[in-house]
C-alpha cells in the first residue's frame, strides 16, 4: 500500500513512454522526476481488479516481468489511464499516485518481491 505523502497539488509536467525499455518517465511540478517500470505500474495498478475495495483485498499479480504499456490516455487534467499489452486497462493513475509510486519505488518493489516469494509465485 502506498502511503499518502504529498498534496494533490502535484501535477505531471512531462510523461514519456520508453516502449523498448518498458519504462514510463514522469516529471512533476515540484521538480521531481521518476522512471517507473511497466511491471511495477501493472502490479500496483490502482484498479479495483488489483487493489480490491480494501487493503485486505489487494491481489498479488504474478508473471508480469515482460508486460509493456501500449497506450497512455489522458483522464481530465488529473490522471492518465495506461493500457497494458496483457489487456489490463482499468487503472486510473492520478498524478499523486504516480508521484507516490516514484517516491516509494524501492520499498514497494521489495514488498512485491517478498509477497511473490511468500506465495511461491514468480515475476
Amino acid at each position: 500500500m502506498v502511503t499518502p505523502m504529498f498534496t494533490p497539488a502535484v501535477r505531471a509536467t512531462t510523461i514519456k513512454l520508453k516502449r523498448e525499455e518498458r519504462v514510463l518517465e514522469v516529471a512533476f511540478t515540484d521538480g521531481t522526476a521518476c522512471r517507473l517500470p511497466a511491471e511495477l505500474l501493472r502490479v500496483e495498478s490502482p484498479s479495483a481488479e488489483v487493489q480490491g475495495h480494501s487493503p485486505s483485498q489487494k491481489q498479488i499479480v504474478a508473471g508480469k516481468s515482460q508486460v509493456g504499456i501500449t497506450t497512455i490516455e489522458a483522464v481530465g487534467n488529473y490522471a492518465i489511464r495506461l493500457l497494458f499489452d496483457d489487456g489490463h486497462d482499468s487503472g486510473i493513475f492520478t498524478w499523486t499516485y504516480l508521484h507516490q509510486l516514484g517516491h516509494n519505488h524501492e520499498r514497494i518493489w521489495a514488498d512485491y518481491l517478498a509477497n511473490l516469494a511468500r506465495q511461491g509465485l514468480s515475476r
